[in-house]
């Protein structure tokens, strides 16, 4: 899971320096198209004979990905990665602290809100936008990883990331050919969106689908506490993106919370 993390984070980096090049949008759809081009071919996911639940489970990560990713990159142009990251973090949160109904849990819960408070600074400047769309990315990474859970069980090997990365990659073809018509692409960024599609979807796919069949969801989710730390790290030494102080506590506030449910998650497995 940590391989996974850091993987994921050094590729959002990646994908968020061709943004001046490509656009978030642009950004996503390579993504989405070179993450198919990998692990298709090299899973050769079986289509026929799929079940409906098989079918509905895949079309159900299509949506996901889509939602997580184009959320995700459009509130790091907007806020930043550190930033973006940690509120998207509030969805794995999400999963562990409402499938719990231990008061320590909930109280982690509203330290967390806390935490958002103090990193977000609310005022006539806040970017609500931006906001949102983080938010929309935490709602999408909660729902990855309940789906993801149920993939794991329902298909083996890698056959259902690979079987959701290429339905994914067809619905964003005509996104894709549309968006380059107006923003030609360079070998520099497809360079760019490659390697983003490598660290922040390959990598982490095959290694989330396989920690999901070990540890309950709830465990995985809170396990992922080092993901805004890591985002912030990887804004600061790639793009150079640095964060004040009310941003670092929000951080600190959030991750804390993160691990004391994550420490009870570990002891008391669902």
């Amino acid at each position: 899971m940590l391989v996974s993390t850091v993987s994921g984070q050094s590729g959002a980096a990646l994908g968020a320096s061709a943004f001046p090049l490509i656009g978030p949008v642009g950004v996503v759809a390579l993504r989405q198209l070179v993450t198919a081009a990998v692990l298709v071919p090299a899973v050769r996911p079986r289509v026929r004979g799929r079940s409906r639940t098989q079918w509905l489970l895949a079309l159900g990560l299509v949506a996901v990905f889509s939602v997580m990713n184009l959320s995700l990159y459009l509130a790091v142009e907007r806020l930043g990665l550190g930033l973006a990251v940690t509120i998207e973090f509030l969805g794995p949160l999400a999963v562990a602290i409402l499938g719990s109904r231990r008061r320590l849990d909930l109280a982690c819960a509203v330290l967390a809100g806390i935490g958002v408070v103090v990193l977000t600074n609310p005022g006539p400047t806040t970017d609500v936008t931006g906001i949102g769309l983080a938010l929309a990315a935490a709602a999408a990474w909660a729902g990855y990883i309940l789906l993801n859970r149920a993939v794991g069980q329902q298909f083996s090997g890698l056959d259902g990331p690979a079987l959701a990365s290429g339905l994914t990659a067809l619905a964003w073809l005509p996104v894709a050919a549309w968006w380059f018509t107006q923003h030609p692409l360079t070998w520099h960024a497809l360079a760019l969106a490659a390697g983003c599609a490598l660290l922040a979807s390959v990598v982490p796919y095959a290694f989330d689908v396989l920690a999901l069949r070990r540890v309950p969801a709830p465990v995985f989710g809170t396990f992922a506490s080092v993901n805004p730390v890591i985002a912030a790290l990887m804004g600061w030494l790639v793009l150079h993106q640095s964060l004040d102080v009310n941003e670092w506590v929000g951080i600190a506030l959030i991750v804390a919370s993160n691990a004391v449910v994550s420490a009870r998650g570990l002891r008391h497995p669902h």
